[in-house]
C-alpha cells in the first residue's frame, strides 16, 4: 500500500476521533458473528505472516509483483484457499514495471550554477538532457489558497520547443501529471521538470507521485521554491538546466487470485480483497502481508465451521488477492475493468483490509458517508461503515474516520459505483497527540515507521492490532454474506442504488500521487 508522500496523511492528521457509543446492530437482522471471530484467531494469522516471509527470504527481500517473490506467494495462498474447499482461479494480466536505478541529478548551468535538489518522477523516461528552461502556460505564481494551477494541462500551454535541447518547467495543479508530461512531449520537448504548486503542505520536494505509464523522457519534482527560483530567472533571461535519470520500465505479467465460496441465495457477490505484493524494497509483511494473511484465515474458518456449504449464505463471498498494487492498483482495476455491466451489478460490496498491522495503529475506519473527509463512497458505503464502527463500539473500542483517497484497492471499486468500505492502521504518517491519548502507542512516531522499507518484516507487527482488526474483518465479512436486510432498509438490490450517488475523484493510484 502507498509510498510515501509528505502530503498524503493530511486528511488523516485531521480527522477527529470517534468515541466508543452505546454497542448497536449494524443491520435489522442482528447476525451473530461470535463463532468465526472465535475462530479467527491471531496465531492462525502470523502463520501466514510467516511463510510470506519466509518467501520474501528466499527471494531477495521480497515479493514485488513480476518476481518469483510474489509467484511464490501466489502459490503458497493458492493450495491454502484449495484446502479450504473453495473454487480458485488465477487471473493473469500484465502491468507495466518500473524501477529507478539510480537517483535523479537536477544542476543549473546558467545563469548561476549550482546543484538543485530534485527526484525521479515514477514512470520517468531514462537520460541526460541539458537544455534551455521554458515556463508552461498556466502557471499561478503565487500561488492561490486552494490549489487551482492549470499548468501545462492543455497543448497550448507549451510552445513549441526550440530546436536546441529545451526543458519543460511546469506547475503542479489540477490535471494528472501524465497529462502535462504528454503535452510537453508533443511540442518537442526533452525533459520535464514539475515544481510543487505552493500551497502548505504541496510546497516540499515533489516526492512520491506518478505517471502511471511509462515515458521515453526525463521526468523530475522539485519543491515550490526551486521552481519558483527557476521560474523568475526565466522571467529575466535564458536559463540553462542539465538533467539526468536512471530508471527501466518493462512490461511483466502477474496474477490476481479469486477464491469463491457457493453462490449465495440472492445471487450477489461481496468482493472481500487485499493485495498480495509487497514493495521491490522489503518483504511487505504489514504491508501488505497482514491483510492478505487476514482473510486467509477468515477463508479458512468459515470452511471449518461450515458456513460455506451450498446454501448457507446470503451472498456468495469472493476471496481476492490482488497483484501490481504498488504499481498502482492494476490488480483490481484490470478485475473491475474484466467484468461486465451485468456483472457488476451482481457485486453488492467490496471490503478492502490493507495494512491492519501498524505497531503504532489506529483503528481507521474508511468513511463511507463522507461526514468526516472529503468524499463519501457509493450509495452503501455508509452502512458498510456502520457495520464496523457499531462493531467496535460494541466491544468499547474506539475508532477514526479514514479518506476514500484512492490509495488503495477500493479505488476501482468505488469508481464503478460498487458500495466499498474497510479497515486501515496507518502507514508514513505520523500519530498526533489526540489519537494517542485514544488509541495508546507514540504521538509524533509513524504508524508503522518500516512503511516500504526492508524491515518490513514479521518483527513489525502489532499483535493487538492483529486481533481488533482481525475480528472486525470477519465480522463485516459474515454479516455481509449472512444477512437477509444486507445494506439497504428497503432490502432492495445494492444495483438499484447506485446512480443515486456522484462518481468519487480518486487523487492517488495506490502508492502515489498522479496529480
Amino acid at each position: 500500500m502507498k509510498k510515501p508522500t509528505l502530503a498524503a496523511m493530511a486528511v488523516l492528521a485531521a480527522a477527529a476521533l470517534v468515541s466508543p457509543a452505546t454497542p448497536a446492530v449494524a443491520v435489522d437482522d442482528n447476525v451473530d458473528s461470535s463463532k468465526l471471530r472465535k475462530a479467527v484467531t491471531v496465531n492462525g494469522i502470523l502463520q501466514h505472516e510467516r511463510a510470506l516471509f519466509a518467501i520474501a527470504a528466499k527471494n531477495e527481500g521480497n515479493r514485488a509483483s513480476g518476481t518469483k517473490g510474489y509467484d511464490d506467494s501466489v502459490k503458497y495462498v493458492t493450495k491454502k484457499l484449495k484446502k479450504a474447499g473453495l473454487k480458485v482461479k488465477t487471473q493473469t494480466f500484465e502491468f507495466p514495471s518500473y524501477t529507478e536505478l539510480a537517483p535523479a541529478a537536477l544542476s543549473e548551468i546558467s545563469p548561476t550554477a549550482g546543484v538543485l535538489e530534485t527526484a525521479t518522477v515514477d514512470y520517468s523516461g531514462s537520460g541526460d538532457v541539458t537544455g534551455t528552461v521554458v515556463l508552461a502556460g498556466g502557471t499561478v505564481l503565487p500561488p492561490t489558497p486552494e490549489p487551482s494551477s492549470a499548468s501545462g494541462c492543455a497543448a497550448g500551454d507549451f510552445v513549441a520547443a526550440p530546436s536546441t535541447p529545451s526543458v519543460a518547467l511546469v506547475q503542479r495543479g489540477t490535471c494528472d501529471f501524465a497529462l502535462k508530461v504528454s503535452n510537453a512531449q508533443a511540442a518537442g520537448y526533452d525533459a520535464v521538470v514539475i515544481f510543487n504548486e505552493g500551497q502548505p503542505g504541496r510546497d516540499e520536494l515533489l516526492t512520491g507521485v506518478t505517471l502511471g505509464a511509462p515515458t521515453t523522457i526525463p521526468v523530475v519534482g522539485v519543491s515550490y521554491a526551486t521552481g519558483a527560483a527557476l521560474a523568475a530567472e526565466v522571467e529575466d533571461g535564458p536559463v540553462s538546466v542539465r538533467v539526468t535519470t536512471s530508471t527501466q520500465s518493462e512490461i511483466l505479467k502477474t496474477k490476481n487470485i479469486l477464491a469463491d465460496t457457493p453462490k449465495g441465495k440472492s445471487g450477489t457477490t461481496v468482493v472481500v480483497g487485499a493485495h498480495l505484493d509487497s514493495v521491490l524494497a522489503g518483504p511487505g509483511i504489514n504491508d501488505n502481508g497482514s491483510g492478505s494473511s487476514t482473510i486467509l484465515e477468515i477463508a479458512e474458518q468459515m470452511k471449518a465451521l461450515g458456513y460455506t456449504k451450498k446454501g448457507k449464505l446470503e451472498r456468495q463471498v469472493r476471496f481476492a488477492f490482488w497483484g501490481a498494487e504498488e504499481e498502482g492498483l492494476l490488480g483490481s482495476e484490470h478485475y473491475v475493468s474484466s467484468l461486465s455491466a451485468e456483472k457488476i451489478s451482481t457485486i453488492y460490496a467490496n471490503l478492502n483490509f490493507d495494512m491492519v498491522g501498524s505497531p503504532n495503529y489506529v483503528r481507521f475506519v474508511y468513511d463511507g458517508n463522507g461526514s468526516d473527509t472529503p468524499a463519501a463512497g457509493p450509495a452503501g458505503s455508509a452502512g458498510i461503515e456502520k457495520i464496523f464502527t457499531d462493531y467496535f463500539a460494541s466491544q468499547d473500542l474506539a475508532t477514526a474516520p479514514t479518506a476514500f483517497d484512492g490509495r488503495s484497492d477500493y479505488g476501482p471499486f468505488i469508481a464503478a459505483g460498487i458500495p466499498a468500505g474497510g479497515l486501515f492502521s496507518g502507514a508514513e504518517g505520523v500519530k498526533t497527540e489526540a489519537e494517542a491519548e485514544t488509541f495508546g502507542g507514540t504521538a509524533g512516531v509513524a504508524y508503522d515507521e518500516c512503511y516500504h522499507a526492508a524491515c518490513d518484516d514479521v518483527t513489525n507487527l502489532n499483535e493487538k492490532a492483529l486481533f481488533e482488526l482481525g475480528d472486525a474483518a470477519a465480522h463485516a465479512t459474515f454479516v455481509l454474506a449472512t444477512s437477509k436486510s444486507g445494506l439497504y432498509s428497503d432490502g432492495s438490490r445494492v444495483a438499484n442504488q447506485r446512480t443515486k450517488q456522484p462518481a468519487v475523484e480518486l487523487p492517488y493510484r495506490g502508492s502515489k500521487a498522479v496529480r
